[in-house]
């Protein structure tokens, strides 16, 4: 059984304890939180508490997840919101829309094809320039905006899954959020930008994103 596939709008899934491959499969608008045992020993940012290809398809909803999961997490993601403490290799692989918020550690080859969506990696050691696909993506500071977005994740984060790495960068305040780094895709900031100049100037909007997205 894949836990939490397709769930939809209007359906809360909690889970205590640890998920298989594909949790959250196709993800359609509803709510999962994965956090590990009360009783467990480990700190849970050092725990892989669900499998590979977590996420996969997810086109709206969220998930936040107390711990580390496998590869390929939220490939195809087209418009989910997904918080986690750590992803293995070809993490947000192809993901065209939604918002992911890492909290630890990446595998390599992030966001390789990534074509939409924003990806923020709490990155203190500066990893994430080796392990980062860079053929779509450009790795940025974030803005005002960002870091509005970044602080009210992490704080329902704490709040959903009692989170302890969660709660120490609330803690720690902007000096945890400077460490955070941006992951846009190069053609998904021309597109924002082309609708931005559209909506002030009022052209048309829908065809400032066609000429956008043709480059």
């Amino acid at each position: 059984m894949i836990a939490g596939a397709f769930v939809p709008r209007g359906i809360t899934l909690r889970l205590v304890g640890d998920a298989n491959d594909y949790f959250g499969k196709g993800l359609s608008g509803g709510h999962l939180v994965l956090r590990p045992h009360p009783t467990s020993p480990s700190p849970a940012e050092r725990q892989v508490i669900a499998g590979n290809v977590v996420l996969y398809g997810a086109t709206a909803g969220e998930a936040f997840i107390r711990g580390q999961v496998g590869e390929r997490f939220c490939v195809r993601n087209s418009g989910a919101t997904a918080v986690v403490e750590g992803v293995g290799d070809h993490a947000c692989e192809y993901m065209t829309g939604g918002t992911v918020l890492v909290l630890g550690a990446t595998g390599r080859n992030f966001a390789a094809g990534m074509s939409g969506g924003i990806a923020y990696v709490y990155d203190p050691e500066r990893l994430l320039d080796r392990r980062c696909n860079p053929d779509m993506v450009t790795l940025d500071e974030l803005d005002a905006e960002d870091l509005r977005l970044v602080a009210d994740l992490l704080a329902r984060h704490v709040l959903l899954t009692g989170s302890e790495l969660a709660k120490r960068l609330v803690a720690d305040g902007p000096a945890a959020l400077a460490l955070v780094r941006k992951v846009m895709p190069i053609d998904y900031r021309r597109v924002l930008e082309a609708t931005r100049l559209a909506i002030e100037t009022g052209s048309a909007v829908d065809d400032a994103i066609m000429a956008a997205a043709h480059g």
